[in-house]
């Protein structure tokens, strides 16, 4: 199944959001049988300030239906989300 990384970037304030809404985040990835990595971006001061996905998705549309439903994005944290196909050359997920 091709994989996609899906970037996030949180809006400017949101951190406070953010925060509240991670525990409902957290189970949303944990239960997510296709997601392989997930991690915060952070800024200069080690704040999240944004999210990197990587999942396993049969298509774009697919991988976007799922990030849409992320509590993070539901709750309005991010100013942007992008998603491509991704491939791995060096590692393993």
């Amino acid at each position: 199944m091709p994989l996609f990384a899906i970037v996030c970037r949180d809006k400017p304030g949101a951190l406070e959001t953010r925060l509240a809404v991670r525990p409902t985040h957290l189970d949303y990835l944990k239960e997510a049988q296709h997601l392989k990595l997930a991690g915060p971006l952070l800024d200069d001061a080690g704040d999240p300030m944004g999210s990197i996905l990587i999942v396993e998705a049969e298509d774009k549309a697919a991988a976007k239906a799922w990030a849409d439903n992320d509590p993070y994005a539901l709750a309005g944290v991010f100013e942007s989300v992008q998603i491509d196909a991704w491939r791995v050359v060096i590692g393993a997920v």
